[in-house]
């Protein structure tokens, strides 16, 4: 099977649970002991495997996912979901083992903790893969066995002429080397926290600007996104920045998984670095005004 993008990732059910509990001191508190009480339950399928999966296929790019699920319920519903949004599933269904599973905790105002149950998304190995080709792998975060066999697949693939994207997640910069992934590198995508923090415990010291210490490390494009701040990205030649606009944020699941993808996409079709960022921008910008990872992301040929 050949590909213009397979993504490598989570898979996961997301259950969002909105209490309406505001916001203080960047923490959202619920009193121990108490009841407190839901004002509105929703379930959706994430997991940054399947999010930048569907976005791809929705732009109209032969897609593939790498991911393992469970033979569970949960599991079915991550597979009905990859089909119905035209990707193939290039992973494996684990016998007796539980599906990823994902406790979302919205708050007032409109930012969120969230719970994970990985399950079998840290169990894949190089053999539960189905043999494929591509131009781009797409890398999100996965720990144990799995994040192992990221490392020994983007190896291979990109001694094979594949670019590599790699959207590292907090917990995986601050358990895990990522030096072998980093090297190989084309595009880098990270939110200011995960920079700051990849920064730090890699960088030389004196070098305090944060897309010039993440440009060292990987040699690819550095794009690092604030929230509602401006986005920065330096391509070893030119620094750029895009600010975003003010929209209404309903729920911010996804916008990091929504935004890589959009970049990463352009990057598929050879679009100049500028342009990229406005569409991972309007791919970000689109989920976050509506419920869900996936509910809102763009749907054209972007061909």
């Amino acid at each position: 099977m050949k590909f213009d993008v397979v993504s490598f990732g989570s898979a996961v059910v997301d259950v969002f649970v909105d209490t309406d509990v505001a916001e203080k001191n960047n923490s959202i508190s619920y009193q121990v002991g108490g009841k407190i009480l839901i004002k509105e339950l929703k379930f959706d399928i994430g997991g940054g495997g399947t999010n930048t999966a569907a976005a791809f296929s929705r732009l109209g790019f032969k897609t593939g996912c790498i991911c393992k699920v469970g033979d569970d319920g949960n599991g079915e519903k991550i597979l009905e979901l990859l089909k119905k949004e035209n990707v193939d599933f290039l992973g494996e269904i684990e016998k007796n083992s539980k599906s990823g599973y994902s406790i979302i905790l919205d708050s007032k105002g409109g930012d969120r903790t969230i719970l994970t149950y990985k399950g079998a998304n840290d169990e894949i190995s190089i053999k539960d893969i189905k043999k494929f080709k591509t131009k781009w792998l797409y890398l999100s975060s996965l720990l144990g066995k799995s994040f192992e066999t990221q490392k020994k697949l983007a190896g291979i693939m990109k001694k094979r002429g594949t670019k590599i994207a790699f959207n590292p997640s907090s917990y995986l910069i601050k358990n895990k080397n990522l030096n072998s992934i980093l090297k190989i590198t084309d595009v880098l995508v990270l939110n200011k926290e995960e920079a700051e923090m990849l920064m730090a415990k890699n960088s030389d010291k004196r070098e305090r600007d944060l897309l010039n210490g993440l440009y060292n490390l990987t040699k690819g494009i550095v794009v690092i996104t604030d929230k509602d701040r401006l986005i920065k990205c330096y391509d070893g030649n030119k620094k750029f920045f895009l600010k975003p606009n003010k929209v209404k944020v309903v729920e911010r699941t996804g916008a990091g998984d929504a935004f890589a993808s959009g970049f990463v996409a352009g990057r598929i079709v050879g679009k100049p670095v500028k342009e990229c960022l406005k569409l991972g921008l309007r791919e970000s910008e689109s989920v976050i005004r509506h419920f869900g990872a996936k509910n809102n992301l763009l749907r054209f040929k972007l061909r």
